[in-house]
């Protein structure tokens, strides 16, 4: 796909974006934990922390033209897809008959690292070839 590296950066972004924001709030604590953490309960950690070491190495791999980055860029998406699929879980997971309330970025959160990993699958790889055309 023609624009699958520009397409990748640009959900990478998103994903830092939608880190910043709330992800769930659990009112029995009346605490609110967004994908850097949360200020009263610190049990949480920072989630995204992960997320971000395997971005910057995504969006290099995004940016070097060579093949070698290419086939290495789905791995490390990979690893970072499934990080996100851990915190989606753990996160909106009921605790102790307590569900907490959910917002829309753990949601967007969990998309844009779904759109990085099929970017990666998708890239223009130019090879050389040996047919005379």
């Amino acid at each position: 796909m023609r624009y699958s590296n520009y397409i990748g950066i640009i959900a990478a972004l998103l994903l830092v974006f939608a880190a910043t924001f709330p992800w769930i709030y659990i009112p029995s604590v009346q605490a609110t934990v967004s994908g850097f953490g949360s200020e009263t309960v610190m049990k949480f950690g920072k989630p995204v922390l992960m997320n971000l070491i395997m971005l910057v190495l995504n969006v290099l791999f995004f940016l070097i033209p060579k093949l070698w980055a290419k086939r290495f860029n789905p791995f490390i998406a990979s690893i970072g897809f499934a990080w996100a699929l851990r915190n989606l879980l753990l996160l909106s997971t009921c605790r102790n008959g307590e569900c907490p309330e959910r917002t829309i970025w753990l949601y967007v959160y969990f998309f844009a690292a779904c759109v990085v990993l099929i970017m990666t699958l998708l890239p223009e790889i130019k090879t050389k070839s040996n047919d005379p055309a």
